[in-house]
């Protein structure tokens, strides 16, 4: 998944705004010969209001679906933050990873700023990907 520098800086400044507590959106674009591109971040309130989770409110789901097909885009990855952890699943991340179809992508503010995404089937990853 290819993802651009501008969406990486909106990525960063919105964790830097809301942390302590986790962001979260999806990530949309779309998916061609040469994989999938990154071209939207679509950002969603962490109902949670947690610096160790996030929860995504299904009207937003619902609103970030209808968008993204509005626009003829689809849902390339669920992202969110971790302000003091690395950039990798925790375990609550692992079991709540249901969508094969999508990446989950995690932008770290631990020790710098790292943003990783991953295929996860089944609670396990099977692929990671290093986009900063």
């Amino acid at each position: 998944m290819k993802i651009p520098q501008e969406i990486i800086d909106k990525l960063v400044s919105q964790a830097r705004q809301d942390a302590p507590d986790e962001t979260c959106g999806y990530l949309l674009g779309t998916s061609g010969p040469d994989g999938d591109v990154v071209t939207e971040n679509y950002w969603m309130e962490n109902i949670d209001h947690s610096p160790e989770h996030f929860s995504f409110a299904p009207k937003d789901q619902f609103a970030a679906l209808r968008y993204a097909r509005s626009k003829g885009l689809k849902i390339l990855a669920n992202w969110h933050s971790h302000p003091a952890s690395p950039s990798r699943p925790s375990q609550e991340d692992l079991r709540l990873a249901a969508d094969s179809t999508i990446r989950y992508a995690i932008l770290s503010l631990h020790e710098g700023i790292h943003l990783n995404s991953f295929k996860i089937q089944n609670g396990e990853i099977v692929d990671k990907e290093v986009h900063l």
